[in-house]
């Protein structure tokens, strides 16, 4: 079949990968002039998500990217111990860069599928033996199948889908990072400092020592902004976190320069269906929630099954759809409710600072958010398709 994938971050190359071995003709087009630099960590935890990325054949290109994990320290105004977290609790068994794991897909998939970026659907037109899309290039083409992999704020989602049929949330935060010179000095932990409903942490870049990565969050309201406008993100961080102690200013010094700006709400979604017709919805599209919520796993391990239940139902894609969200609705729901990043990272309230400091600087109150996140990984039951990555 031809199929276009839209969006080049994680979803989309993932099951890029998959349905080009398989044989499709397979077009991945992404907004962006080229592949995302920057982005926070992610990391994968559990047999589950590490067997898919061994039958992608990624995995071990993935291990000799992995940061490793850094233990986090949390710090007072003055710099001095508060808690510590080990380098377990944030790194998982296999932690890398999102912008490394894009580059290692893409590496492994452009063979397998074309890659047009620099561009975004402007409209879906689906008919009885395909769906004619209309690119913002002016290009017109006509696929069998169209994957919506564009993250939260897909412009598949928003073509196909009545409003009514999705839900979005706001989380009541939103998260930010970019790149600063590493004035930390010759130490391999993530410093973090909060004050009630912020939360500002600086790490070093393992691939460079003369840089380091920042991580903000903050507690707000739904804002409004131009998504395509950094200056304007910008400005609400640093209006955000002025007049904040510790490193705040010196991380803030380096904001105006930075190429690459993470910046977005902690938000999720839910969709009752997520195909439609010939559409289907892949990863943060379908069920994601912006940060903290094993979007990233779940997101490699939905491209898997989608795949492979097209691969197993040929053309009768409309079973290979219903399959294929029978196998991930239950897990995907499940860790999407579990997504309390923000309230966790920036307590709202010197009370909630306390509290949590007190639950995780105890060993069984982090012994026991270590094994809930071991068993968030574990509730997709995966089936083995044949389909084997060369």
């Amino acid at each position: 079949m031809k199929i276009l994938v839209s969006g080049a971050s994680v979803a989309g190359p993932s099951v890029a990968l998959w349905l080009g071995c398989a044989g499709h003709e397979v077009t991945v087009v992404e907004i962006a002039p080229g592949l995302r630099q920057g982005g926070y960590a992610v990391d994968f935890r559990g047999e589950v998500f590490l067997t898919v990325l061994e039958r992608m054949g990624v995995l071990a290109d993935l291990k000799a990217r992995q940061t490793g994990g850094n233990a986090w320290q949390f710090v007072n105004a003055s710099g001095k111990h508060v808690m510590r977290l080990p380098a377990e609790f944030a790194g998982g068994e296999l932690e890398v860069l999102r912008s490394d794991l894009s580059q290692v897909l893409h590496d492994h998939g452009r063979g397998a599928a074309s890659y047009r970026f620099g561009d975004s659907i402007a409209s879906l037109q689906e008919f009885t033996n395909g769906v004619d899309v209309t690119f913002e290039s002016g290009l017109e083409e006509t696929y069998d199948l169209v994957i919506g992999a564009d993250g939260m704020h897909s412009v598949v989602r928003r073509l196909a889908w009545p409003a009514e049929r999705v839900t979005e949330r706001h989380l009541d935060y939103y998260v930010a990072g970019w790149e600063v010179p590493n004035t930390l000095g010759p130490i391999d932990e993530t410093l973090l400092y909060n004050v009630p409903g912020k939360l500002a942490s600086v790490s070093p870049d393992r691939r460079d020592p003369k840089l380091a990565q920042t991580l903000f969050v903050f507690k707000s309201p739904v804002l409004s902004y131009n998504r395509r406008d950094l200056d304007e993100q910008k400005a609400i961080i640093r209006d955000q976190f002025t007049g904040v102690g510790w490193r705040v200013p010196e991380l803030l010094e380096a904001l105006p320069s930075a190429t690459e700006l993470y910046f977005d709400s902690i938000s999720r979604v839910y969709v009752d269906r997520w195909s439609t017709g010939r559409i289907v919805l892949l990863g943060d599209a379908g069920y994601g929630a912006t940060f903290g919520a094993l979007g990233t796993g779940s997101a490699v391990v939905g491209a898997y099954v989608l795949a492979g239940e097209l691969g197993r139902a040929g053309t009768d894609y409309r079973t290979a759809f219903e399959r294929y969200e029978t196998v991930m609705r239950k897990a995907v729901s499940t860790t999407q409710d579990g997504s309390q990043a923000g309230r966790f990272m920036a307590p709202p309230t010197k009370l909630a600072l306390a509290a949590r400091n007190l639950t995780l600087g105890n060993r069984l109150g982090l012994t026991m958010m270590l094994k809930l996140a071991q068993k968030m990984s574990t509730l997709v039951d995966l089936p083995d398709y044949s389909v084997q990555q060369r």
